[in-house]
């Protein structure tokens, strides 16, 4: 009997002791779902208010530029951490110790992220490989720029090789039907004067603004985004088709009523200067680099127009008796007519005409004897429209493609800086203020002392 009431009170106490460890079981169980529970809402907390902080885009910014980027200013001209941590705090992450991990503002990585945003905004647009023709066609005209380049030197090389043969026989080639001495005033003139239309005036705006993004001390972030961010392809095709949509140039019609800082605002990404009349003859003098080679090359193979140089050469070298100079002294001319043939061109171009890569008898404009009234305003030599002729958008649009120098995507910056200032009346607007991304380190406190850190990342693309 006795044995029977110790296997009773043996197999109670079991059961209590079961019961126990279920109980603390069951209360563990409940106590870390309470746990995960408060982090969950916390982490939910955390994320809702990175949204809706992002959500607080510069409406302006992508209005007019396509640019998704959060004013880390407030409106301040000042950024700080503490303002979006507030803004965090107001949108629901309130309780928490917010450390900023890692953030990147629009200027940084030489404007990785608006290069990023841009190509994203012609893929949509366009389709990147629809982009891919682009890419092909333009290959070529790196050799035309490498070609340029010879072009300069054996310019000055023939140049010389004549002025040394007349030097040394203390002989100058007479004035009369002599086309190079216009032609050497043209050359020392500036291109903006010679082939602007005469019923449009060139522009004489300028940016005497020192602060801007290209010339300032800029905003970095901190922290590496390679885990999220964006394989950017095509990139300089894209930034070069972004900038032809979103700004204007000295082609554009109706300049006159442009309120922007500037009105040759391509010429400016291409060039950087100060004024509208500096930027523009930057880009002229790259084209008339581009179009006197081909020009060149098509007079050499057109017999007709060869010896016709050599005929005025042959005239002019018999004037003073030194025939020996005949031969230079017609590659001279067919330089000088080459030229002149190219600033026929930038009128064609700036009238907003076609001008065709390579010409042909029909398409050249310009005489021998025209090279000596040349410039003059009574001459009357005005471009001509040639159907299928590249435009000057078209010319651009290689231009931007060429120079792939770090300082473009800045200088596009420059622009929206000056139009969200001036036109839209955003005098605080930063773009190294902008943030593109962040990542914010969180450390929450639960109870009993427990605590959680977590990280939460968000980024525009």
């Amino acid at each position: 009997m006795k044995a029977r009431e110790s296997e009773r009170g043996e197999v109670t106490a079991f059961l209590a002791l079961i019961f126990v460890l279920l109980a603390a079981f069951a209360g563990s169980i409940m106590e870390s779902a309470s746990l995960q529970s408060a982090k969950s809402y916390r982490r939910a907390d955390m994320n809702r208010a990175m949204e809706s902080v992002f959500a607080e885009y510069q409406r302006e910014l992508l209005e007019e530029f396509e640019v998704f980027a959060m004013d880390g200013g407030y409106e301040s001209g000042s950024y700080s951490e503490q303002k979006v941590f507030d803004r965090l705090s107001y949108y629901g992450a309130s309780g928490m110790e917010q450390r900023m991990e890692r953030i990147q503002f629009l200027t940084d990585a030489d404007g990785q992220a608006f290069l990023e945003q841009i190509v994203h905004f012609i893929d949509n647009k366009y389709g990147l490989g629809s982009l891919n023709h682009l890419l092909g066609s333009m290959g070529q005209w790196e050799g035309r720029e490498e070609a340029a380049g010879q072009y300069q030197q054996t310019e000055e090389s023939l140049y010389k090789e004549l002025a040394g043969m007349l030097n040394e026989n203390d002989l100058t080639l007479p004035a009369e039907d002599n086309p190079l001495p216009n032609i050497q005033q043209l050359a020392a003139a500036p291109l903006t004067e010679l082939v602007m239309p005469k019923e449009r005036q060139v522009s004489d705006k300028s940016v005497e603004e020192g602060g801007l993004v290209s010339r300032r001390n800029l905003r970095s972030g901190f922290g590496d985004f390679s885990d999220v961010a964006d394989a950017v392809e095509l990139s300089q095709i894209a930034f070069g088709e972004y900038v032809l949509t979103h700004f204007s140039s000295a082609a554009d019609s109706g300049q006159e009523g442009n309120i922007g800082a500037l009105n040759y605002e391509i010429e400016y990404i291409l060039s950087g200067k100060d004024s509208d009349r500096e930027n523009l003859e930057f880009v002229l003098k790259k084209l008339l680099a581009f179009r006197v080679v081909p020009n060149y090359i098509y007079l050499q193979g057109d017999a007709a127009k060869r010896a016709e140089a050599q005929a005025l050469a042959v005239t002019l070298c018999t004037a003073v008796a030194f025939p020996a100079a005949a031969n230079a002294l017609t590659q001279v001319l067919l330089l000088a007519w080459a030229f002149g043939e190219s600033i026929m061109d930038l009128r064609s171009l700036m009238k907003g005409y076609g001008v065709p890569l390579t010409k042909n008898g029909e398409s050249w404009q310009l005489s021998l004897s025209g090279l000596m009234s040349l410039g003059s305003r009574e001459s009357g030599q005005e471009g001509a429209d040639v159907q299928g002729g590249m435009k000057y958008g078209e010319y651009l649009r290689v231009l931007l493609f060429l120079n792939r120098g770090q300082e473009m995507p800045f200088r596009a910056l420059d622009l929206v800086e000056l139009c969200l200032r001036r036109e839209k009346g955003l005098t605080w607007f930063r773009a190294d203020d902008c943030i593109s991304r962040m990542e914010v380190a969180s450390k929450v406190s639960l109870r009993r002392g427990i605590t959680y850190r977590f990280r939460t990342y968000y980024g525009y693309r």
